[in-house]
This record gives structure tokens, sequence and C-alpha cells, in this order.
């Protein structure tokens, strides 16, 4: 068996900075401290923050007044902040700055008089929270058939602003739909989304290039994670998504010796090495004779943390 690891892969600056919030809560506040959402879409992370005393909650009421509350990476709408504080509680905001970006676009064309798009997947908690830093009714479109069946109410003073975790080409073929149909849209350019994102879409598409399987290691519950085994899967190869090791199948490596492994931008790199493990230990595998990491963009992106 030949195995490539995508470049790069795993965590993103924004996931390492909401992690590090959590521990250095922590390490000050001492347990409990509240998490409302999943920090990061990614079980294993979670699991191993709560059993070092993070509680994690999906109601503010649900935290103690006083308490110490962290917003997770995927940032939340004001009606959230405005009761947490309201509940006096002690905030710490933990929101991807990438995302925090995405907030004050909104913002901004919303302060302009702009009705107001967001392309991206309805219920995920990013799109939440960007919907909620408005005071006014938002579309969401997550295909581009609903383009055609958008109705709006000032076709001539558009915006729209994207998800930051979404598929790079399918947000392009959005944007192209929605200024075909109302050519005075306005909207960020398309690097806007996130730098994380894309670069490890661009991975997974050259990577696929070279294997016959590819494996996605991300929770199922990851939109960044989903979008590349998405990826991988429309250039024609077998791609399968897994949280972990567990759910690798030894079938799926019965004619296919090539295999790619990446990870979604919340998956930590000891999940990757699991999976690695696994194969090794296959029965129709008698021995790892390459052990590939493709050379990829760097990423040397850092964001500070928030004082508390």
């Amino acid at each position: 068996m030949h195995i490539t690891l995508a470049n790069p892969r795993g965590f993103c600056a924004g996931v390492e900075r909401a992690i590090d919030i959590v521990n250095q809560a922590l390490q000050k506040y001492g347990a409990p401290i509240y998490v409302f959402h999943e920090i990061v879409h990614n079980r294993h992370v979670v699991e191993d923050l709560r059993q070092r005393g993070a509680v994690f909650v999906e109601a503010i009421t649900d935290i103690p007044a006083g308490g110490v509350c962290i917003f997770s990476a995927h940032g939340v709408a004001k009606k959230v902040v405005t009761q947490a504080q309201q509940h006096h509680l002690n905030i710490i905001d933990a929101t991807c700055p990438l995302v925090t970006k995405v907030h004050a676009q909104l913002q901004r064309y919303h302060q302009t008089g702009h009705e107001l798009i967001i392309i991206g997947h309805r219920g995920h908690p990013e799109v939440e929270g960007v919907q909620g830093q408005v005071n006014a009714r938002v579309h969401v479109l997550a295909k581009i058939s609903e383009v055609a069946d958008l109705s709006v109410k000032t076709p001539d003073k558009l915006a729209y602003v994207t998800q930051t975790t979404l598929s790079v080409d399918d947000t392009q073929d959005m944007i192209k739909a929605l200024k075909q149909r109302f050519p005075k849209i306005q909207g960020p350019d398309i690097n806007d989304i996130c730098y994380a994102t894309q670069n490890r879409q661009n991975a997974v598409k050259q990577l696929a290039t070279a294997v016959d399987v590819l494996l996605v290691v991300g929770a199922p519950n990851s939109s960044n994670s989903n979008r590349l085994r998405e990826k991988a899967a429309q250039t024609g190869i077998h791609a399968y998504l897994v949280a972990d090791a567990s759910e690798v199948q030894a079938a799926w490596f019965a004619d296919n010796r090539r295999v790619g492994v990446t990870a979604g931008a919340s998956a930590p790199e000891i999940l990757v090495q699991q999976v690695i493990d696994y194969l090794e230990k296959l029965p129709q595998v008698s021995a790892i004779t390459a052990l590939n990491e493709m050379a990829g963009e760097p990423e040397t992106i850092r964001f500070k943390l928030p004082p508390f």
C-alpha cells in the first residue's frame, strides 16, 4: 500500500485559537467553564476539553449566573451576546476572526440599506450567527437552484456574504448565478472564503489525481470536512468521511492500494495517525511501501488570543 498525506490538513489557525482559549480559561478560572455550542465540530476535541472541565451547553440559561461563558469558533448572534450579558456571565469570545470579518461585512451592507443574502447552509451555527448580526430578514441560499426561486424586495440593491467553510468552486457558481439574475448585486471577493478551507480543497483536488481512494478524517457535522469528501468524489475516486479509525472499513481497500488521507480543519493530527495505524494492520496489506506527504501551501497565519 502507498499512502499519501494531504498538505495542508487538519487544524487551522481559527480552530487552534479556539482550543487555546478554552485551555487558558481553564487554567485561569478553573473548572467548570462553559462553552456555548461545541467549540469546534469534532467530538474528540470536545470530549478532551470536557474531561478537563469544560461544560458544553446549548442554552445560555444552562450557565449559572456569573459563570465563564466561551462562544464557539462559529460565532453567535447578537441576541446571544445580549442574553449572556443580562445573565451576568464572564464572556470570552472564541469566534474565528475570519467569521467576525463576515459579521462586519453583513453589518456594513445592512447599514447601507441593502437586502441581504448569505450563501451557506441553513441551521449551521456559523450561518445562524451571521444572520443574527442584523435585525432584518436575511435570505440563506445553499443551492444554485434556489437563486431562480428567490423573491426579493429590492433587486437593484442586494448584497451577499458567504459562509467561510463552503466549497470554493460551488460558491463561485452560486455568485455567478446571483450576478446573472441580479446584475447590481454586491458582495466580497471569493478570496474571502477561509484560507484554510481553500487550501485544503486545493490539496484534495491535487491528491485525488494520484490515489484510488481518499479518506477524510472529520466529524459528520463539520462543513469543511464534508466539502473535502465531496471535492474528492467529484474527481471520480472513492472518497469517505470518517470520524476516526473505528469507522474505516477494510473492504474499501480490497482493490485499492494507493490511498490518500486528509483531515478537516477541526480534526486533530492524532486521528490521522490512528487511521494510518489501522491501514498498516489490514490483513490484505503486507507492508506500507511508501508513506509520503505531498507538498502544499504553507500556512503561517496565527490569530491572537483575546484578553481575558
